[in-house]
């Protein structure tokens, strides 16, 4: 099995009893994805805006699962097309609500936009930070969700979020092949 850093086996361990429901992880450099994809995941914004323009289409967020403790907020989502309903993006994020607003946490707990878009209408100073990029082999929740057929292997990053220079968000996401 191939090695994955703790912030996949962390954020998958929220939602899944073992990683390989999630799927298989391998790490790739930017100049290993297939191009297609560079422009997709090998940036520092917001998935939310670069899907929305790769596919042409506005997202809503479907929240599949969540998760509390504290102040801590997670949750398992697709980002699906409006157009037609098409998932677009597989998501699990781990969110620290200690140090945003209240506006924000609140809108980010009714689970009506994607977070990227709520972070940017509140104008929070944020930075994106890409930490991984992966090669991923889908294991059966992963196939469900994002309509893969026949093992047809799908690329993803992990990347935190910087609120004010302190981290206060941890993604996985996974774009659909």
């Amino acid at each position: 099995m191939p090695i994955v850093d703790n912030l996949i086996t962390s954020l998958a361990e929220l939602f899944y009893s073992s990683l390989d429901e999630l799927g298989d992880f391998a790490p790739l450099d930017a100049p290993d994805l297939p191009e297609q994809y560079q422009s997709l995941l090998a940036h520092q914004d917001h998935m939310t805006v670069t899907v929305e323009a790769w596919h042409n289409s506005l997202v809503d967020v479907r929240v599949l699962e969540e998760n509390r403790e504290g102040d801590f907020y997670a949750r398992k989502i697709l980002l699906v097309l409006q157009r037609d309903g098409t998932p677009a993006q597989f998501g699990i994020m781990r969110i620290n609500l200690a140090n945003l607003p209240q506006i924000v946490r609140m809108e980010i707990q009714s689970q009506a936009l994607p977070l990227g878009r709520i972070m940017i209408r509140h104008h929070l100073l944020r930075e994106v930070e890409l930490c991984q990029l992966w090669r991923i082999s889908p294991g059966p929740d992963l196939q469900t969700q994002l309509q893969i057929k026949d093992k047809q292997c799908c690329y993803g990053r992990t990347a935190r979020i910087l609120v004010e220079g302190e981290p206060i968000v941890e993604l996985l996401e996974i774009v659909q092949p």
